[in-house]
């Protein structure tokens, strides 16, 4: 009996193994420690790793998370604990991920990070949980999208720092409780509400990100300007700070495009006139919206009166997903103040009519339409 029983724990350290490696696990050494990354696709917001921030000092806004998280980390540390488990809320692109890798930084642990679309079965999880180091720093991105057999078998990976795993089959199948180290989960979602209250509750730390201010993002922009060593105006770092919709990840991406801008059309220095003409050719008004922002507010106001219109309808109205609309679009428009969200639907506000240099036409809220309107 003993025997089949440590051929079933051999079998699942095996799997394990072969879970872990088909997560793309690779290790790069920086700063002495040993960072464990899953190689995840890059786009031109990650092609230069060296504009993320490497320490709490040099990650500039979210002043009020810092500071909680910098008393955390201390506290942890003088206890020689893991950190508590770290919930991350907010929209993409607001330095989730790149708060993650700093807490592993300042914590002085591995960091291993991975999404929730990736873990596909119940052994990718217990591949990776079951090869960490103590103290490791585990990073899922979208952990709303777990599924239920993982998200289970986490309940008790967070709070036991334990494994169930299930041997054999049948009349002959147990249950095995396998220790892991303790290690701190860091969980990322743009989408709060699509969490399980039980996985919410076992995190005990919960910080929400909010947009940046105007001068936070110039101070990014010229510091990543610095890392990148172009000149840039403070003039020109302040109008694409208003133009990158309250996120680092646009603002870095902008500071690019002007880059080139910079490059073709003038000595390579950012200036003024070179952010103007830059904006103008990529469609970014002063507001900083897009194309597709621009095409929203137009078809609520063309197609549908102005709203209010259900997301779905919009959606399907401008080409675009759903999920896409409510994420990435939505929440700018609301912060500007472009579109108000009521339980009828969107409805587009006089402040977009202006914007759009359209004349706005008040309803008679008096009226009532009749049955055949």
């Amino acid at each position: 009996m003993k025997k089949d029983f440590d051929s079933d724990i051999n079998e699942f350290s095996q799997i394990a193994e072969q879970a872990a490696g088909s997560l793309n696990i690779v290790r790069a050494d920086s700063s002495n420690l040993n960072i464990v990354r899953a190689e995840l696709p890059s786009d031109d917001d990650s092609a230069d790793g060296s504009l993320r921030p490497k320490m709490l000092d040099e990650f500039l806004g979210q002043k009020e998370i810092k500071e909680n998280l910098s008393v955390f980390i201390q506290a942890a540390r003088e206890r020689r604990e893991p950190l508590d488990h770290l919930f991350l809320i907010g929209p993409p692109g607001l330095g989730k991920t790149t708060l993650a890798e700093i807490t592993a930084h300042e914590l002085g642990a591995d960091f291993k990070v991975t999404s929730a679309p990736a873990l596909d079965k119940p052994k990718d999880l217990a591949g990776i949980l079951s090869t960490i180091s103590p103290g490791t720093v585990f990073f899922i991105d979208e952990i709303h999208r777990l599924k239920p057999a993982i998200e289970e078998m986490l309940y008790i990976a967070m709070e036991d720092f334990e494994l169930d795993w299930v041997i054999g089959q049948g009349a002959a199948a147990r249950t095995v409780r396998i220790p892991i180290p303790k290690f701190t989960l860091v969980g990322a979602t743009t989408k709060a509400g699509m969490v399980s209250k039980p996985l919410q509750t076992r995190f005990g730390i919960i910080q929400r990100f909010n947009f940046y201010t105007h001068e936070e993002l110039a101070s990014i922009i010229k510091r990543s300007a610095a890392i990148l060593n172009t000149k840039i105006d403070d003039d020109a770092a302040l109008l694409m700070a208003k133009s990158s919709r309250g996120t680092p990840r646009v603002a870095n991406r902008v500071l690019r495009r002007m880059r080139d801008f910079a490059q073709f059309y003038g000595d390579g220095r950012i200036t003024l006139k070179i952010t103007q003409d830059g904006l103008k050719k990529l469609q970014i008004d002063s507001l900083g919206l897009e194309h597709y922002d621009r095409e929203i507010l137009l078809s609520i106001i063309k197609n549908f009166g102005g709203g209010p219109v259900g997301a779905e309808t919009l959606a399907i109205s401008i080409g675009e997903a759903q999920d896409t609309l409510e994420d990435y679009y939505e929440p700018y428009l609301i912060q500007c103040g472009l579109i108000q969200r009521t339980p009828r639907g969107r409805i587009v506000t006089a402040k977009a009519y202006e914007h759009l240099g359209l004349d706005y036409k008040t309803k008679d809220s008096g009226s009532q339409p009749s049955l055949f309107d």
